[in-house]
C-alpha cells in the first residue's frame, strides 16, 4: 500500500495539470490591413487580459479560456485603435477573426 500512497498524489497533480491545459487550449487569431498598421492585439474579458504582438500583419493569442471577449487592435499612428465586441471563444476551437481593416 505504501507505493500506492506515494503514486496517488502525483497522479492527482498530473490529472489536474492536464485538465487545466485541456480547458485553456483555445486560440484567437486574425490579421490586419493595411500591413504595418497595428502594433498589438488585446483580448479582454472582465479582469482577464491577454495580448500579442502583431507580426507581418498577423496575430495569435493562445491559451484563451472559453467565454466572451472584446478585442482591441492597437493602431500604429496615424491609424486608430479598432475595437470589436462579442468575440466568442469555445473550448478547444480556434476563433479566426479574419482580416480587420484599420482606419486612419
Amino acid at each position: 500500500m505504501k507505493p500506492l500512497a506515494k503514486i496517488l498524489p502525483v497522479g492527482i497533480i498530473l490529472a489536474c495539470l492536464l485538465a487545466f491545459n485541456l480547458f485553456n487550449n483555445s486560440l484567437v487569431k486574425g490579421s490586419v490591413t493595411p500591413p504595418d498598421s497595428a502594433i498589438r492585439a488585446w483580448l479582454i474579458s472582465g479582469t482577464d487580459t491577454l495580448s500579442a504582438s502583431i507580426d507581418h500583419s498577423e496575430f495569435e493569442l493562445n491559451n484563451v479560456k472559453p467565454g466572451n471577449y472584446r478585442i482591441i487592435i492597437e493602431g500604429r499612428p496615424p491609424y486608430r485603435n479598432t475595437v470589436k465586441d462579442g468575440i466568442k471563444v469555445v473550448d478547444g476551437q480556434p476563433s479566426d477573426l479574419g482580416v480587420i481593416e484599420m482606419q486612419k
